[in-house]
């Protein structure tokens, strides 16, 4: 089996793809739209992130401070 057909028509159709991005102005607005949005979500998940990390810390300080005091 020869992949170079495939590997061709895949090329060709990123090739075709790129040269209408190129041509087309109007799509450089998405992008940086896209680029927004992603940080948005970044921000908003590490936010979770931090609040799920603190929330852990604190309830295995609580199973630590139980287990010493025999309860």
């Amino acid at each position: 089996m020869n992949p170079c057909p495939y590997l061709k028509a895949f090329l060709g159709v990123h090739l075709t793809r790129l040269r209408t991005a190129l041509h087309d102005r109007d799509r450089g607005a998405s992008a940086v739209e896209l680029a927004v949005i992603t940080a948005v979500i970044l921000a908003i998940a590490f936010a979770l992130l931090a609040v799920i990390r603190t929330f852990v810390t604190n309830q295995s300080a609580n199973i630590t401070n139980n287990n010493q005091n025999g309860g």
